[in-house]
């Protein structure tokens, strides 16, 4: 699960995106609205981290701007702000959840994981492709009666092959779910992350499903046996 983490304080962005790593999810840091304006456009984010006070504007009213009409991923509104009235504030501007700094990260962790059992747009908390079952909040799988064990990596690409199940996934769009902004990326690391997942997916009794589209991308079949 990918998220955006709008936050001026670059060493806090990089702390909260270090930290939820260790839960399953993939930050990217932006320290302002322009720039948070240009990745939301560019990426499907499964969710946001947002502080308030930003160089060019106040987050809470970028909400409210953006919320009525624009479809923006979940928003956890992270900020020092600490009173009733902030609160209140933030989640009539459109926030789907408040918290105040500092927090654990096992918290912040838990509440995205929150968010994205709720109904919306990415509604869902278990996708099925056949009898291919990944449960999106546990990031975990199962193909009929058997666990899959998936790398955070592995259980990103998963989510994404079975949500676009019966349609080809261009590498280019792989790369972009998969890695943050600032991480380099091996001109064969979606090869082997494909390759590993393939051979998981065969273990698990869902042998042949996962194709590769020669020059295109990767595709998985979404029949029922």
């Amino acid at each position: 699960m990918r998220v955006l983490i709008i936050e001026d304080n670059s060493r806090l962005a990089g702390l909260i995106s270090h930290g939820i790593a260790q839960h399953g999810f993939s930050g990217d840091g932006v320290e302002s609205i322009d720039e948070a304006e240009v990745a939301l456009a560019s990426v499907a984010y499964d969710a946001v981290i947002l502080d308030l006070g930003l160089p060019d504007g106040d987050g809470l009213e970028w909400l409210r701007r953006e919320r009525p009409g624009h479809p923006l991923p979940p928003i956890l509104i992270l900020t020092a702000r600490d009173g009733m009235g902030d609160r209140v504030a933030g989640l009539d501007a459109g926030a789907d959840d408040y918290l105040v700094k500092p927090v654990e990260i096992e918290e912040l962790a838990a509440r995205l994981r929150a968010l994205l059992r709720r109904p919306g747009a990415r509604s869902l908390p278990v996708i099925r492709a056949g009898k291919l079952a990944f449960d999106v909040a546990a990031r975990t799988a199962r193909s009929g009666n058997h666990a899959i064990e998936l790398t955070r990596r592995e259980a990103d690409l998963l989510e994404l092959l079975i949500r676009r199940a019966g349609a080809v996934v261009r590498r280019s769009t792989i790369e972009e779910a998969l890695y943050r902004f600032d991480e380099p990326v091996t001109p064969n690391a979606v090869e082997a992350i494909v390759s590993r997942l393939r051979h998981k997916l065969n273990e698990a009794d869902y042998p042949d499903r996962l194709i590769t589209v020669r020059g295109m991308g990767y595709l998985l079949r979404d029949y029922a046996d």
